[in-house]
């Protein structure tokens, strides 16, 4: 008697006790720590927060996630300026978005708004209506050092308005 090599696979990766049961492989992971504002949730005022944020439900006001994710589900309507390390829309955004990283519209999501971000991506059926502005590495780096030095060149000033004075 010929049996396939599926049924013989099968057997063999069954304990011994019990030929007949089924004990698919368990893999431990990590939970992602994510918020998720449910499809009949609506929530007008000021978002805040660290963990990744998935919006299915209806947000007014500001989303700000400066360290994390914020995904706009499909069901998700967001009127509110959002700023996140990463945002991607599938559902509808009104507002301006300010991403420190990446924005991913997808084929089914909307922005009427303007978007400043590092890396930007718009699929094939996605609408998009407003201003981009993508910045280089090298720019925010130089927006973090000229923040820095009118500090130091104001504290000069008067430095050398004392001295022409004294002259």
């Amino acid at each position: 008697m010929l049996q396939s090599s599926d049924s013989y696979n099968v057997k063999s990766s069954s304990p011994a006790s019990n030929p007949n049961s089924y004990n698919p492989v368990k893999t431990v992971t990590a939970p992602v720590e994510q918020a998720t504002i449910g499809r009949t949730l609506y929530i007008k005022g000021e978002i805040s927060g660290s963990e990744a944020l998935y919006i299915d439900g209806r947000i007014e006001g500001k989303v700000t996630m400066p360290d994390s994710r914020v995904t706009i589900g499909r069901n998700g309507k967001v009127d509110a300026s959002i700023t996140a390390r990463e945002v991607v829309v599938m559902g509808k955004v009104t507002g301006n978005i300010e991403c420190s990283d990446r924005v991913d519209i997808r084929s089914e999501g909307s922005v009427h708004g303007d978007i400043s971000t590092l890396r930007i991506s718009v699929e094939d059926g996605a609408a998009l209506k407003g201003g981009i502005q993508v910045r280089s590495g090298e720019q925010k780096h130089n927006q973090h050092h000229e923040k820095n030095q009118p500090q130091s060149k104001a504290a000069e000033v008067p430095k050398a308005l004392a001295a022409g004075a004294n002259a």
